[in-house]
């Protein structure tokens, strides 16, 4: 995680900048050594030195000059949480193909505060409203399950003992019968209820079935639906240890899912990344460095932060 960084001036830093993207072949290494080891807050800063210094606009220098994987990099970092949020959602849906894991990975994730300001961002970037682009751009009860947590109306801070069972017998039940309105039933627990509401109904769940919930809806449902479902599940148990697995399966199942990779290492930079580390070296043995290091060296610069 960077912290605020010590001696920072952002004028310095403009120039810098400026020198190494303009020079003949850019230098690289010292337009990461700049922006990966300044926290978001100064990178906006720098952002506007940058523009009164030379007139132009550093995300769109940075575009120009850089490439591939190292650009994405590069100008994701740039951008406010919300802002970037509202990028990787825009391209998601907007892309030459739909990528739904995406939606998963942010939406099933946020907090009402952080979807609030994702979904102004979007409408200002992009002038379209984020929810009538979930509801065109996705289908059936997936769509359902994306436009109610798009809402941000989880309950906060709230918990009742003597409804956890109530919600712990309607998920059995929608787990039983697989019906439409059994799906609705379940998605709405799921993307309202408090996290501290959650923990209950699930440790009744397991009381009630004799099986956790996880297992159970695996068991139920398949697609999207299914997969969207999980990750709240596992975002309302344990975040960092929900995306302590999803770089993995990026790292190794996919081949090396770079845009999934570098969504999750930018987005909780500043946030809970140290804790996805730990996560990862207790559960897959290795050290998140070490398998982005066998696999993609660009990368390393922004775990290391």
């Amino acid at each position: 995680m960077v912290l605020f960084s010590p001696n920072f001036n952002p004028a310095m830093d403009a120039q810098m900048l400026g020198g190494a993207l303009q020079g003949i072949g850019c230098e690289k290494d010292m337009v990461i050594d700049i922006l990966t080891q300044r926290c978001n807050a100064q990178r906006l800063m720098i952002a506007e030195a940058y523009r009164d210094m030379y007139g132009r606009d550093l995300i769109m220098d940075l575009k120009e000059n850089l490439s591939h994987h190292f650009k994405d990099v590069m100008v994701g970092l740039m951008y406010p949480p919300a802002s970037y949020d509202a990028h990787e959602l825009w391209h998601a849906m907007k892309g030459a193909e739909m990528e739904e894991n995406c939606l998963i990975d942010i939406l099933a994730s946020r907090s009402n505060g952080e979807i609030f300001q994702m979904k102004e961002a979007y409408l200002m970037q992009y002038n379209n409203d984020l929810q009538q682009d979930i509801y065109s751009e996705t289908s059936g009860h997936f769509r359902d399950t994306l436009m109610n947590l798009t809402q941000g109306t989880r309950e906060e801070g709230y918990a009742d003992p003597a409804m956890a069972a109530q919600d712990a017998m309607v998920l059995w039940e929608a787990c039983q019968q697989k019906t439409g309105e059994h799906k609705n039933m379940m998605q709405m627990i799921l993307c309202n209820k408090s996290y501290q509401q959650l923990w209950m109904v699930f440790q009744e769940f397991q009381n009630i079935s004799g099986q956790d919930i996880v297992d159970a809806i695996n068991e139920c449902y398949d697609g999207y639906f299914q997969e969207l479902l999980i990750a709240i599940v596992l975002c309302v148990r344990d975040k960092p240890s929900y995306f302590a697995y999803r770089l993995y399966n990026a790292i190794h199942e996919y081949g090396f899912h770079n845009k999934t990779v570098i969504r999750i290492l930018i987005a909780r930079s500043e946030i809970d990344l140290m804790n996805i580390r730990r996560r990862y070296k207790e559960r897959y043995g290795k050290s998140l460095f070490h398998d982005i290091k066998v696999s993609n060296s660009v990368l390393l610069h922004v775990h290391s932060t």
